[in-house]
């Protein structure tokens, strides 16, 4: 979003290199490396937003990396803008507003070299915020955003490409011919699920505590499974409707798979037979529930864990590949208050995947 409100100012992005939380790294800290690891943004994307070109006759400048802003944009050259300057005024505005306010400074101020700071003041210093993010006043800035060069242009990069189409040979379908019409695509026959476990329990419950919708485009009014706040105070009934839509139970899981493979195989006619679960998860859980999923019918069960990797950088982007892969599923199963899920929505919305073909639990 910051690539796109760059663009519609008429400058350049200034991207940096990217760093994961350090539990998330597939390694542990040792002595002689830089911790944490920086992952370089063109590693995990590609288009205009990591360096890109924008299309052609589009003359907005391209994205530069820091190290280049440093250079071509000394400090003492730079007029720095916190975001409490423009947050004052907007509030609690609809998203469009907060961008368009914006957008109108960064336009119509003539230095060359800008920087949004943080504000001590701000406890969410960031030009879009999570009170944004987290609240339909994000939604007004949809169909801008979708059909935006920034999204359009937004790709793969090509070492995730490179560790996809390495682990595709995985996703070929096993078992009998199936009652109905099938692709030779193993991603069109593919239900993809983010399963989110292990310490995400005390996050819904803090979602419960604090009454959170839907996070970002998880909360489009055209996709099924919208979540409504349960009235009343919190508790163990609050509690509950919480987690069975962020932390399912295995019969939760098994339910929205029966739910999701039969309306897509009303809507469409076809197929649904290989299962991708993008999950932290591990153990018995895992392998009782790989194990249910075959009596369904799954002929063709892998998780992120089966995954196989050609370098120490392709495991490194290995949430990247899982999201890529999600997003070439022919349904997804998302969670709604995953920023992951979020981003794997947007890239299918955008990739022109039908609506009814997004889910949550």
């Amino acid at each position: 979003m910051d690539a796109h409100l760059a663009h519609e100012s008429g400058r350049a992005y200034v991207f940096s290199d990217y760093i994961w939380e350090p539990a998330h790294y597939p390694w542990t800290k040792k002595d002689e490396y830089d911790w944490p690891p920086k992952t370089p943004l063109s590693a995990l994307l590609a288009g205009p937003a990591a360096g890109g070109l924008w299309e052609s006759g589009d003359d907005t400048p391209r994205s530069v990396s820091s190290e280049w802003f440093d250079v071509v944009c000394p400090r003492s050259e730079r007029r720095f803008i916190p975001t409490s300057e423009v947050k004052q005024h907007v509030g609690w505005s609809e998203g469009d507003v907060i961008f368009d306010k914006w957008a109108g400074l960064l336009r119509e101020a003539p230095e060359p070299c800008i920087e949004v700071t943080t504000s001590p003041e701000d406890s969410f210093p960031q030009v879009f915020d999570l009170w944004l993010w987290g609240n339909t006043r994000i939604l007004s800035m949809w169909e801008r955003f979708s059909s935006s060069a920034t999204s359009r242009l937004l790709a793969t990069s090509p070492i995730v490409k490179s560790s996809v189409d390495r682990n595709e040979y995985l996703f070929l379908p096993k078992g009998p011919r199936p009652l109905h019409p099938a692709s030779h695509n193993p991603y069109e026959r593919m239900l993809a699920m983010h399963l989110r476990r292990g310490d995400y329990e005390g996050s819904c419950r803090h979602f419960s505590k604090y009454s959170s919708t839907f996070y970002g485009w998880n909360q489009l009014e055209f996709l099924p499974d919208r979540f409504t706040v349960p009235p009343g105070e919190e508790g163990p009934e609050r509690d509950a409707v919480y987690l069975s839509r962020c932390l399912p139970t295995f019969e939760d899981v098994i339910r929205k798979v029966r739910l999701a493979r039969g309306e897509y195989l009303q809507g469409t006619g076809m197929t649904l037979d290989v299962m991708y679960l993008l999950t932290n998860e591990k153990g018995q859980w895992l392998d009782e529930l790989r194990e249910a999923l075959r009596v369904e019918g799954w002929n063709t069960i892998r998780t992120s864990r089966d995954l196989v990797w050609d370098s120490a950088e392709q495991k490194e982007l290995s949430m990247a590949v899982d999201m890529d892969i999600a997003r070439q599923a022919a349904v997804f199963v998302g969670n709604g208050w995953s920023t992951f899920s979020s981003n794997i929505v947007h890239r299918r919305l955008v990739d022109g995947k039908k609506p009814m073909s997004t889910r949550f639990f």
